[in-house]
């Protein structure tokens, strides 16, 4: 009776342990599947939490201000430039020039800056109608904060496909160096992901925002709460 009574506690501890070991693995898998990844916390991080986090000062002035201080223009991506890898990747519908699978020559845009179709086709007297945007302009960047970078950022900073955008020409032409305040894109469906995109640049790279600025990005944002800081290389 004894030796029965030894081996049913045996054989019972066995199972236990093995239902804890069973159970402990998979609270494991749970805890690692519920674990958001490093990337994925990064690009969910709210527009609002960032904005608050910017620092508000007024306007420096222009002093010293070129575009040559933010380096001699497009970087070069692969065989590429950044203009046309800008183009490629905010187009649709492209066709490459056959000689070297890289210059744009046609394609079709879904503006985010008016919310119109614009049909890009490369020549003297039509390229225009769509440029590549510098998100936060660089006379703005100029007047808060950029000045203060080295050399190497700035030019980081013009080329950083974050900061791009393919847009309307005319609208980029009207926005000049505006920030928030004075400029906004006419297609209200996108300022959510314009202040956004502004905000996530500003961040990067250290640059403030005037009250004026924060105000009006903060009030944009009002409206859209949930909106996420942008993942690099998206629109």
């Amino acid at each position: 009776m004894m030796r029965r009574q030894r081996l049913a506690l045996v054989l019972t501890s066995c199972i236990v342990l093995t239902v804890l070991s069973v159970w402990s693995a998979y609270r494991q898998r749970q805890d690692q599947v519920a674990q958001p990844s490093p990337s994925s916390t990064a690009a969910s991080q709210l527009a609002s939490a960032t904005l608050a986090h910017l620092p508000i000062k007024g306007r420096a002035p222009m002093t010293g201000y070129s575009r040559s201080q933010f380096g001699s223009g497009w970087a070069a991506v692969g065989a590429c430039d950044m203009r046309e890898y800008i183009l490629a990747r905010d187009l649709t519908q492209i066709t490459f020039r056959p000689d070297d699978n890289c210059t744009v020559l046609n394609g079709l845009l879904d503006d985010p800056y008016t919310g119109e179709i614009i049909h890009f086709t490369r020549g003297p007297s039509t390229s225009q109608a769509v440029q590549i945007d510098h998100v936060v302009a660089l006379g703005d960047a100029w007047q808060k904060g950029a000045q203060q970078l080295t050399p190497q950022t700035r030019e980081q900073l013009y080329n950083d496909p974050l900061e791009l955008l393919a847009v309307d020409g005319a609208a980029n032409q009207q926005k000049g160096d505006g920030d928030a305040a004075t400029w906004l894109p006419a297609n209200r469906a996108y300022r959510c992901r314009y202040i956004a995109r502004q905000i996530a640049v500003k961040a990067k790279y250290h640059l403030w925002v005037t009250q004026a600025e924060h105000d009006t990005m903060e009030h944009i944002l009002s409206t859209c709460p949930t909106q996420a800081l942008p993942v690099v290389q998206q629109r």
